[in-house]
């Protein structure tokens, strides 16, 4: 079992930026591929940005590519979602996923969820 809490979010103006963290506990973290993923009102989940365990390898949506940087600390069993140039359309609630598979991109690949933390961009 791995329990997840994210921090950080809140409201920024479009072009500002903001640091999402994820903090793990229980079964080793160091093993689990890991994720962002986001929901704004009305939509479906989808995926943000994921890493591979040993944080050698990471994949972005499209839409946040040269944006948002995902990163992680496996001492601090945290993982990060940095994320600047913040667009009104970036507004959801983030959600911090980890997966025994590995490096995961679709939401059925991750087994453990978080809380979520809202991301307001004002225009």
């Amino acid at each position: 079992q791995v329990r997840l809490v994210e921090s950080g979010g809140g409201l920024v103006q479009a072009g500002g930026s903001l640091r999402l963290s994820c903090a793990a506990s229980g079964r080793t973290f160091s093993s689990y591929g890991m994720g962002w993923f986001r929901q704004a009102p009305g939509k479906e989940r989808e995926f943000v940005a994921a890493i591979r365990w040993s944080g050698g390898r990471t994949y972005y949506q499209e839409s946040v590519k040269g944006r948002f940087t995902i990163s992680r600390d496996n001492a601090k069993t945290t993982v990060y979602l940095q994320m600047n140039s913040l667009k009104p359309e970036d507004t959801a609630v983030y959600y911090c996923a980890a997966s025994e598979v590995g490096l995961v991109m679709v939401a059925v690949g991750y087994a453990y969820w978080g809380q979520g933390t809202q991301v307001t961009v004002s225009s």
